[in-house]
């Protein structure tokens, strides 16, 4: 199940039995396990088992006996390992036997944990759901559900602003904007540039933009890898910013001037935005899809082939991508 089918069924105030969060975004996965399982059971109710802590019987007999002292039991399972399918389905089990219990699997990390997914099921009560990172837009919505959340008084600007410092980390935001709180002052983008920090060396925005033009970025690659950026995360961002330019160009060749609202579904920071937009209007539209060939061939090449050095290989491959659409 994708996270937009869930989202439905959270809505309608569907409950399962047991649940498992996996996939690309570590910060969806932790959001969503701490969002269900306080709709479930207050926080001193809620057990939490962390990576190395994993003990099955444990687990299974706790899950199979009811609290004395409260009328849940949910145990969260943070992992960065597969669990045997055996005892995936077992602990599943319990929570069928014993109306009391839930269990939450939160599975963190780059393993595929596809085996685990297939245990869960309608006939069991139990659910997996897949996070992808989330799409701009979409992320803004969940800094500004947070910022409502701490009641905080906000620009929107100021939201734009903080994620583009911390290059798109959520959880980074989330965490500035709750020392923020602590001023009780409107937040606005001069407030975040005095009280935040963005992280790394490199402006990730920059660096973008000095792909697509063919500056050397040789210097700004090797710091973002150093820094400990995946390369297949890297890829995917880049080919996003240039989804975006396309979607510029296009708007403004059928429209005139460009509309940052309509086109992307939010309102990035003034300077970004007139940048992106003038980057956008210079390409020629027959080249986006040479780009997008280009970047979905390496990125195809990256996850299928093996490549003993993939951190140089995608610094070489993004140097002849400069060197191409120059």
């Amino acid at each position: 199940m994708y996270k937009n089918e869930f989202d439905n069924l959270l809505k309608q105030n569907k409950k399962f039995d047991a649940y498992m969060f996996y996939g690309q975004s570590t910060f969806l996965i932790d959001y969503y396990s701490n969002l269900v399982a306080k709709s479930i059971a207050h926080e001193n109710d809620i057990q939490r088992i962390y990576f190395d802590e994993y003990d099955f019987k444990f687990i299974k007999d706790q899950l199979l006996q009811s609290s004395l002292f409260s009328s849940t039991n949910l145990i969260i399972i943070k992992t960065e390992k597969k669990i045997q399918k055996k005892e995936v389905t077992e602990l599943i089990n319990a929570c069928n036997i014993n109306p009391d219990s839930t269990l939450i699997f939160s599975c963190l990390g780059d393993l595929d944990f596809k085996t685990m997914s297939s245990s869960f099921s309608a006939k069991t009560n139990s659910v997996s759901v897949r996070m992808f990172a989330p799409f701009i837009n979409e992320a803004l919505k969940l800094l500004e559900k947070e910022a409502r959340f701490i009641g905080l008084d906000y620009e929107m600007s100021a939201l734009n602003h903080l994620y583009f410092m911390h290059r798109h980390d959520l959880s980074l935001c989330i965490n500035d904007l709750k020392k923020l709180a602590i001023l009780d002052k409107k937040i606005n983008t001069n407030l975040i540039n005095s009280h935040c920090f963005g992280i790394g060396n490199v402006s990730f925005e920059d660096f973008l933009n000095d792909l697509i033009i063919g500056n050397d970025i040789s210097e700004e690659l090797q710091l973002l890898l150093d820094e400990g950026m995946n390369e297949i995360y890297l890829l995917n961002q880049i080919t996003s910013f240039v989804q975006q330019l396309f979607m510029i160009s296009a708007y403004t060749r059928a429209f005139g001037a460009p509309n940052a609202k309509e086109i992307l579904g939010y309102i990035p920071p003034k300077n970004i935005w007139e940048k992106k937009s003038k980057l956008a209007i210079s390409i020629k539209p027959e080249v986006f899809q040479e780009m997008f060939e280009f970047l979905l061939d390496l990125e195809l090449k990256l996850k299928s082939t093996k490549i003993n050095k993939e951190n140089l290989f995608l610094q070489a491959s993004l140097r002849k991508f400069t060197v191409m659409f120059r």
